[in-house]
């Protein structure tokens, strides 16, 4: 138990400790890069990989149990509307949700029982549908989920994002008009996963860190898909012998995006107020006259570290995030991405919709255009999709172009998609599809323009 006293000096060894101890801690675990078969990763992300394989074949099992049973809980909630669920805010919140997203969890639910099962149409249950969802995707997020619920905290509670949130303002407002803590989430991202980067968005924007404009901005532009699956994807289209040269195209496309698409509508229309409601204050981010950066920083980082009265308290809150991931997203996702996929294989909705960019790739002198044409919206679906599709093509300089580009579109529903839409980000389905757009857009040319200077 830790107690604060008011008379104990900002600059004291127990609020050092407080920061500096839990801080480094979450740095280690969230942000330091360590090698691991093979490539780079973080550590939280290696403990994922732990939990998927201790619990092993049971993981599916236990991930449909919280699909049904959240779904299940939802409905007593709505039937009954009991006071110990409606008279409790975590409660009232995880299960009595809203009626679309109350039918989006049934969904979640039937679509879990007919994969894990494998009855019912086969266009459900599918390997390529929501039985790559189920055995694929879920089990990652799950152990994803579990650990970072759990030590976000790190990261959250103990002052470093005041500390980073201070000193990075100064590069990351003027580049991209965002706080400087929204650095943290990109590095998250970037070493470890997307969803790790989503979820601390979300739980930065609930706590009055981010505007609504921010959080939608940050989390469909700095969401970034980590090192690891870039290299998955470069590997699936034969071209591993180029990864420098691929992640070196995926950043400066990445950057241009991240510059130009908050700039446009809808990201640009979001409105720049707190969840409540409220504005941010306009000296918020000035460091006083009196003070450096890093001195002020630092007084800000101690100051939130003087505020834990209990470990304790850290703890649960960290549980509550968890629980709050685990079944209130997993459900969403199950229902949206077996969706997406879906719409995917089985109409050739997504074939239509490439059609447009024939000759904008023709006009690139991309090789293979009509072929490249058909992967580049089926990336909104599921990210890795069009780097399968481009397996086949015979043209190195297509095969790089379509890898590249469906790192860089960065919306997809089968995971990125689905948690922005479960999570409290302002954020709909509609909009998530045109900033995809508009992220095809802006980074295609980047990306011919780099393919054509390599290859």
């Amino acid at each position: 138990m830790v107690r604060q006293t008011r008379t104990a000096p900002l600059y004291s060894a127990r609020n050092i400790a407080i920061f500096a101890i839990p801080s480094l801690i979450g740095i280690g675990l969230f942000m330091l890069p360590v090698p691991y078969q093979g490539g780079l990763t973080i550590p939280i992300a290696i403990l994922a990989k732990w939990i998927q394989q201790f619990l092993g074949g049971n993981i599916t099992s236990l991930i449909a149990a919280v699909v049904v049973l959240a779904t299940l809980a939802s409905v007593f909630t709505k039937a009954l509307a009991p006071r110990w669920v409606t008279k409790d805010p975590f409660l009232n919140a995880l299960l009595n949700v809203s009626p679309v997203w109350f039918v989006v969890r049934c969904f979640g639910a039937v679509f879990v029982l007919l994969a894990f099962f494998k009855v019912g149409p086969e266009l459900i249950h599918s390997e390529v549908t929501g039985g790559l969802v189920l055995y694929e995707l879920m089990p990652v997020l799950l152990a994803v989920f579990l650990l970072a619920g759990l030590l976000l905290p790190l990261l959250l509670n103990f002052g470093l994002l005041e500390l980073f949130g201070t000193l990075l303002t100064k590069i990351m407002r003027p580049i991209f008009g965002l706080p400087g803590r929204s650095a943290i989430d990109c590095m998250a991202s970037w070493l470890g996963d997307g969803s790790v980067g989503i979820l601390l968005t979300s739980k930065q924007y609930e706590a009055k860190y981010y505007t609504q404009k921010e959080a939608a901005i940050i989390g469909t532009t700095f969401s970034a898909v980590s090192i690891t699956f870039s290299l998955v994807v470069i590997t699936q289209v034969k071209l591993e012998h180029l990864f420098a040269p691929f992640y070196l195209t995926v950043c400066l496309a990445g950057f241009v995006a991240a510059i130009v698409v908050p700039k446009l509508p809808p990201l640009r229309n979001k409105k720049d107020c707190f969840i409540d409601g409220s504005t941010r204050n306009d000296n918020a981010e000035q460091t006083p006259a009196e003070h450096s950066l890093w001195g002020w920083g630092m007084e800000r980082a101690l100051t939130k570290a003087s505020q834990i009265q209990s470990f304790r308290q850290v703890f649960f809150e960290g549980v509550r995030n968890a629980i709050d991931m685990v079944f209130g997203i997993l459900p969403v996702v199950m229902a949206i991405g077996t969706t997406a996929l879906i719409i995917a294989e089985y109409t050739p909705i997504f074939d239509y919709l490439g059609m447009p960019f024939v000759p904008l790739l023709e006009l690139m002198q991309i090789p293979e255009a009509q072929a490249a044409s058909k992967t580049v919206m089926v990336g909104f679906a599921d990210m890795f999709i069009p780097s399968i599709l481009a397996a086949s093509i015979d043209h190195e300089l297509t095969r790089f172009v379509i890898a590249a580009m469906s790192v860089t579109q960065l919306i997809y529903m089968s995971e990125v998609g689905a948690l922005l839409l479960g999570s409290q980000i302002p954020i709909k389905l509609w909009e998530l599809f045109v900033v995809f757009l508009l992220r095809t857009l802006v980074t295609l040319p980047v990306i011919c323009l780099m393919a054509h200077l390599f290859l």
